[in-house]
């Protein structure tokens, strides 16, 4: 579980569209606290797809082999397949000229409630789904698996945070190097997506037949 946990943490927190979003939002006016709002209804959504599993599984992890148990896998199966056919399907674009999305130009007015649900909006549910179906698997008596789950929630969110923090810590700095990453992003969004979702398809694929077939 831990590993999955790592792949898929990383893969979320690695991800070019919220991150070039918020990145928008740190530049827009009261940017710090839009940023903020954005981290923690981000971090509140991946907390709250942990909750609702750990609620359904009651913190104990099903039976190998059993019903749930192979259903987790089989969903997680399932998406991890999806991601390389995703992945594989964007190569064959290549290359493609970047378009920032419409909404874009709006993030310098977007309300403190718009950047809450923009949040929600980018989040890389496959991903997520991906996280909810390892998570599963979560013993809540072993002080390990809550690390464990605390650890994933805090990957996910990591880049946001740093940016916050460096935001908060080195205004003039960060306005002019986040804006540099920004740059870089967006023309390189498509190999980032592609790669993160080949990567993290092919880690799920395997690792979830392996636990069907152990």
């Amino acid at each position: 579980m831990v590993v999955d946990l790592v792949v898929i943490g990383t893969a979320i927190t690695l991800g070019p569209l919220h991150n070039s979003a918020f990145i928008l939002l740190l530049a827009s006016r009261r940017g710090v606290r839009k940023g903020l709002v954005f981290l923690l209804s981000w971090l509140a959504n991946l907390v709250v797809v942990v909750a609702l599993v750990v609620l359904l599984t009651g913190g104990t992890p099903p039976v190998h082999h059993s019903t749930p148990s192979t259903a987790a896998v089989a969903a997680k199966l399932a998406i991890g397949v999806g991601l390389v056919l995703f992945g594989s399907y964007r190569i064959r674009g290549l290359p493609r000229p970047y378009r920032p999305p419409s909404w874009t130009a709006r993030i310098d007015n977007a309300s403190l409630g718009t950047a809450a649900a923009l949040a929600w909006l980018l989040q890389p549910w496959a991903l997520v789904g991906a996280g909810a179906a390892t998570v599963v698997d979560a013993d809540l008596s072993s002080l390990s698996d809550w690390l464990a789950l605390t650890g994933y929630c805090v990957l996910a969110t990591l880049s946001l945070l740093v940016m916050e923090l460096y935001t908060v810590w080195a205004p003039s700095a960060a306005q002019a190097r986040l804006h540099a990453l920004r740059t870089w992003l967006e023309h390189h969004q498509e190999q980032l997506l592609i790669t993160l979702s080949l990567l993290a398809g092919l880690w799920l694929t395997a690792s979830s037949i392996y636990a069907l077939v152990a």
